[in-house]
C-alpha cells in the first residue's frame, strides 16, 4: 500500500532547472511521480505551472520526499495554516520546529499568505499577532535559536509554508543578466569587472546598499588606495572585516607597511615585524579607530574613508588578533549580530579574498542579494558561491589586480 501528496510547482521551472531536479530528487528518494497537469509558459515572460502527485511506500518516506522538495519551492496543492507552537523556554525551540533556508519564504496565517522578515537560513520562524506599530497586521520574521524567548509562537513542521527560490527566466539580460553563479578562473576579465561594475552603479541608482566584506590580503595586495576610494566616492556603504585587515590598513598609514612589508617596494624595513603591534597600540592609546582620525593619527586608507565619511563598519575578531583593536567585536554573538544586522541591509555584497568573514556573512544573507565573490584560490570562491545566492559571480584572481580595475571602471569614466 503507497500514500502519496499532490503538490505544486510554479514559475520559470523549466528554464530554471527546478522541475528537473525535483524528479530527480523523488526518484533518488526511492518514490514515485505522476504529473496530473503541465501548462508550459511560451513567452519568455510567462511562467509555467506543474501539478503532480507523490507516491512513496510508507508516511515517513513520502514526508521525507516532501521535506526535499520543499527546499527547492514545491508547495502542496491545498495549503494548510502553519502550525504555531510556544517556545518552552528561552533559548529553547519546540521539537520539529521548521528550519529556514536562505529563500524567500511565506508563512500561512488564518488563511492569508505573511512574507517571512529577514531571511537567512538556519533560523527559525516565529510570528506576531500585531506588527511593530502595535496595529492588528500579523508579522512573521526569523529568530536565531539563541534569540528564542520563552512564549514566542514558533512556526513547526512544514505545513503552511511555501518557499520561493529565486528562478532563472528567459530573458537573462539588464545589469545583473550575468550574475548566474558563473566562476571565471581566467585572468581578470575587464568585461566581467565592467559588468559587476555596472551591477554597483545600478544598485546604488536603485538606492541600494553595497557591503564590501575584506581580508587582510587586500592591504598587502596594494590595493588599499582603491578600495579607500570606493568608500570615499559611496560605492562602498558598508564594511566587514577582521582585527588583521584594519591593523594592516592603519599600519600601512601610520607605518608605510602591511605586517612589516613596504607594498610598494616589497622591502622589510628594520623592525618592521613590529609595526602591526605599534600600530595596535597606538589607536589603544587613542581609544578608537575613530579618535584617531579625529586627532590625526590616522591620516588615509580604508578605515579613514570609513570615519570620515559615516560608513559603517564591523570587525569582528578571533582567537588569533593581536591586541586586538578597540573596535574590534571580541564576542562572537555580539559579532553575529552586527553582521547579521549589516548583511539584511546589504542589496549587494563583494567578498574580497577572505574566506571566514565572506561565509559568516554569506549565512545571513537571502538568496536574492546579488554577491561578487573574487579570491586567488578557487576553492574559496567555489565555497562560497554554493551558500545559495541566486544572483552571483565568482572570480579566481589576484585581489591586488581586481579592485584597482574596478576602481577605474567606476571613478574614471
Amino acid at each position: 500500500m503507497t500514500v502519496s501528496r499532490e503538490v505544486e510547482l510554479e514559475g520559470h521551472i523549466i528554464d530554471s532547472g527546478m522541475m528537473q531536479s525535483c524528479f530527480g530528487i523523488i526518484m533518488d528518494m526511492g518514490g514515485s511521480f505522476s504529473v496530473q497537469e503541465f501548462d508550459i509558459g511560451r513567452h519568455k515572460d510567462e511562467e509555467s505551472y506543474a501539478r503532480m502527485l507523490v507516491e512513496a511506500d510508507d508516511e515517513d518516506q513520502l514526508q521525507s520526499i516532501i521535506h526535499e522538495l520543499h527546499q527547492h519551492g514545491v508547495n502542496p496543492s491545498d495549503p494548510k495554516d502553519a502550525t504555531l507552537v510556544p517556545a518552552p523556554d528561552d533559548q529553547v525551540v519546540p521539537h520539529g520546529f521548521y528550519s529556514t533556508t536562505n529563500h524567500p519564504t511565506y508563512i500561512r496565517y488564518e488563511g492569508e499568505w505573511i512574507e517571512v522578515e529577514d531571511m537567512e537560513m538556519d533560523c527559525a520562524v516565529v510570528v506576531e499577532d500585531e506588527d511593530d506599530e502595535g496595529g492588528d497586521a500579523p508579522r512573521a520574521y526569523t529568530k536565531v535559536l539563541n534569540a528564542i524567548e520563552a512564549g514566542d509562537m514558533v512556526v513547526t513542521d512544514e505545513t503552511g509554508i511555501k518557499v520561493q527560490p529565486p528562478e532563472r527566466p528567459r530573458d537573462s539580460g539588464g545589469a545583473f543578466g550575468f550574475m548566474q553563479g558563473g566562476v571565471s578562473s581566467e585572468r581578470p576579465s575587464e568585461s566581467t569587472i565592467r559588468k559587476i561594475a555596472n551591477a554597483i552603479r545600478e544598485t546604488k541608482k536603485e538606492g541600494g546598499k553595497v557591503l564590501a566584506v575584506c581580508g587582510p590580503a587586500l592591504i598587502h595586495s596594494g590595493a588599499r588606495e582603491d578600495l579607500a576610494r570606493l568608500v570615499r566616492e559611496g560605492y562602498v556603504d558598508m564594511l566587514s572585516a577582521g582585527n588583521g585587515f584594519a591593523v594592516h590598513d592603519i599600519e600601512r598609514d601610520i607605518y608605510g607597511t602591511s605586517l612589516g612589508m613596504d607594498t610598494e617596494s616589497l622591502d622589510h624595513p628594520r623592525h618592521g615585524h613590529k609595526h602591526h603591534i605599534y600600530t595596535i597600540s597606538e589607536v589603544i592609546r587613542e581609544g578608537g579607530i575613530a579618535e584617531a582620525v579625529e586627532s590625526g593619527t590616522i591620516e588615509s586608507g580604508v578605515m579613514y574613508e570609513c570615519v570620515d565619511n559615516d560608513r559603517p563598519f564591523v570587525l569582528a575578531g578571533s582567537i588569533r588578533d593581536d591586541g586586538p583593536l578597540p573596535d574590534t567585536i571580541t564576542d562572537a554573538v555580539e559579532a553575529q549580530n552586527a553582521i547579521r544586522e549589516q548583511a539584511h541591509e546589504a542589496d549587494m555584497v563583494l567578498m574580497l579574498s577572505t574566506l571566514l568573514h565572506s561565509v559568516a556573512v554569506g549565512n545571513c544573507l537571502p538568496s536574492t542579494t546579488r554577491v561578487v565573490c573574487v579570491d586567488i584560490n578557487p576553492a574559496t570562491v567555489t565555497q562560497l558561491l554554493d551558500r545559495g545566492s541566486a544572483q552571483a559571480v565568482g572570480m579566481v584572481t589576484d585581489i591586488g589586480t581586481f579592485v584597482p580595475i574596478l576602481a577605474e571602471q567606476l571613478l574614471e569614466e
